[in-house]
């Protein structure tokens, strides 16, 4: 067998900086369950292990320690409160209230409501969260603000907004991104020169089209994209960009407002196929993810998931801009043995 020449990191960077790895990058997404399953199964006790021993390349995640007011009970820092909903195989925290709903003007959020403090998180520890993993990637900072203010407003006003209450949502979101982007550069202060990976994301896509327009797109979230993408750039940190579902009309615009990897790429949604994504944007991207967490993994073999990792491979990874990984997270019906077929395919057939 080919014997490994670069750390996960090393390993990473390369493909980011256009280099030749000595195999393709892997990274793991998974529910809870899916993970306590993975490690009853390889008789392991942490995650970290588990990657050892699959050679999965998973960054390290870096993120400020909470210190501030205690949110009431299944609420968040935002005033969003959750309760946990079953599915069958496990759980999900999903949003029941939503305290922004009920206002019709900025004048009356600014009056009633308190956005959260940056000081509220405490830095000081994230040095210590990458101390003996120095050889992995590093993921820190970012936004996805949408998704809290879909929160904060319920996800049907919050689309309605756009259109009856455009101010509402240019206020908030501006909030939300001050909010990201004071995060992000406190996080930088932190491991100068060592982020590797921002996390810039938004889910505009269904599974058969943009959720929104282009034209709301642009207005609403761009403007504070590229300023959280300057800021990662500037910082020498590459912009992660998650994006669910068939949204293969804003990808020219994704790619001219800077990102560089692009996630999950969810290939059975119309427009989205491998092969024309590779030829029309395979220049300007690095494809992270792919392989599918809704038929494939779910329901396929594991003969079903190594083909589906080889064409990945040969498709999007040909001239070696891919990171292999499974499109989101990967759910609790996906057999163990689908997974554990992922990243043993992926470590055979990767070799650069």
């Amino acid at each position: 067998m080919v014997k490994e020449s670069m750390t996960p990191r090393e390993r990473w960077l390369s493909v980011l900086e256009g280099k030749e790895p000595d195999r393709l990058p892997t990274d793991y997404w998974a529910t809870p369950e899916v993970s306590e399953k993975l490690l009853q199964t390889l008789q392991l006790n942490s995650l970290r292990s588990a990657f050892e021993t699959l050679h999965i390349d998973a960054p390290v995640l870096v993120a400020p320690r909470y210190i501030g007011p205690d949110p009431r009970t299944d609420e968040d820092v935002f005033g969003c409160r959750y309760r946990d909903v079953s599915y069958g195989y496990g759980s999900y925290r999903e949003c029941i209230s939503h305290p922004l709903a009920a206002y019709d003007r900025v004048e009356d959020i600014e009056r009633n409501y308190s956005w959260p403090d940056p000081d509220w998180w405490d830095y000081s520890t994230i040095k210590d969260q990458i101390e003996s993993l120095e050889h992995y990637p590093v993921r820190g900072g970012g936004s996805e603000p949408l998704l809290t203010y879909k929160n904060l407003r319920g996800q049907e006003q919050a689309f309605m907004d756009m259109v009856l209450r455009p101010e509402i949502v240019e206020y908030c979101l501006g909030k939300l991104f001050d909010l990201a982007y004071k995060d992000t550069e406190r996080i930088y202060d932190q491991l100068p020169g060592r982020v590797d990976l921002t996390y810039v994301a938004e889910d505009m896509g269904s599974e058969h089209d943009l959720m929104m327009s282009p034209a709301h797109i642009e207005q609403f979230l761009f403007p504070g994209m590229r300023r959280m993408i300057k800021l990662a750039h500037d910082a020498g940190a590459y912009v992660f960009h998650h994006n669910d579902g068939a949204i293969r009309r804003i990808i020219p615009s994704l790619i001219e407002i800077g990102i560089d990897i692009l996630n999950p790429i969810q290939w059975r949604c119309p427009g989205m196929d491998r092969a024309g994504l590779k030829r029309d944007f395979g220049q300007s991207l690095i494809f992270h993810g792919a392989v599918d967490n809704q038929q494939t993994l779910a329901f396929g073999t594991p003969q079903d998931v190594a083909e589906e990792v080889k064409e990945n491979i040969d498709i999007l990874g040909s001239d070696s801009r891919y990171i292999i990984a499974p499109c989101h997270n990967m759910q609790p019906v996906s057999s163990v043995d689908n997974v554990l077929a992922l990243y043993h395919t992926a470590f055979e057939y990767g070799w650069r």
